[in-house]
């Protein structure tokens, strides 16, 4: 068996270094249904890496248009050349609903980084502040597939400048067999706060679907709560400060 970061720090094409294919889901293929009774049991692991975008320049346009441009006389402020980096701390997180109807999330907020072996199945391995190589993981305890409903991952910008548009990020998505799934934030949504990312839900037959969302919004996790209907009461949360 190949560990889950044996996976990820493999090549990015359709075929990693450990001999796994990849899927990217995509608008037009946004849907794989994860199946088999190798891929639906062990862990699934979901993990979500990300770096600050290099500073962009003007595109050789935009410079002719300046050229034209009768203002072209005013100086030119460092805003015009490039934009300065930025520190965005991206969280990794889930919003469950079981099967007997409880809900709630799993999030480094509030220190809710749940459990394997008790309800509700899942846990958050830490907090990544950096984007550091390894990034934040999250092990979902297929042993107990029949005990999920919906799983709706998702990720958020921690008390931050918003900021999805400064970074590259990308959720991978290991199961113990079968491909890996990697969805990409990468649209330029400047103004969001959250993006709720995948929802995994359990068709009942053994095998669980697992639909790319991206959807950003401007809010916070209340926010997306009322987007996908989980019904949940929400108050302000903080992190606990490191030791």
């Amino acid at each position: 068996m190949v560990s889950v970061w044996e996976f990820l720090k493999g090549d990015r094409s359709d075929v990693d270094s450990g001999g796994q294919f990849k899927i990217t889901l995509t608008k037009k293929q946004p849907q794989h249904a994860i199946t088999g009774p190798a891929a639906t049991t062990g862990y699934l692991y979901v993990n979500l890496h990300w770096s600050t975008r290099s500073a962009e320049r003007p595109s050789g346009g935009s410079a002719l248009r300046r050229f034209f441009d009768p203002r072209i006389l005013r100086p030119l402020t460092p805003d015009n050349f490039s934009q300065s980096p930025v520190n965005v701390d991206l969280d990794l997180a889930c919003m469950y609903e079981l099967t007997d109807g409880s809900r709630g999330v799993i999030q480094p907020l509030g220190n809710l980084f749940g459990d394997l072996n008790r309800p509700p199945y899942i846990k958050l391995s830490g907090d990544d502040v950096s984007g550091a190589p390894s990034g934040e993981t999250m092990y979902i305890n297929l042993e107990k597939k029949d005990k999920f409903r919906r799983l709706l991952i998702f990720v958020y910008i921690y008390d931050d400048t918003p900021a999805f548009d400064r970074t590259h990020a990308t959720v991978t998505i290991v199961p113990q067999s079968g491909p890996r799934l990697e969805i990409k934030l990468d649209e330029r949504a400047a103004a969001a706060r959250s993006c709720a990312v995948v929802l995994i839900e359990n068709s009942g037959d053994g095998q669980l679907t697992v639909r790319r969302e991206v959807r950003y919004v401007h809010g916070f996790q209340s926010d997306l709560d009322r987007l996908y209907g989980f019904g949940m009461q929400w108050q302000r949360g903080y992190k606990t400060p490191s030791a």
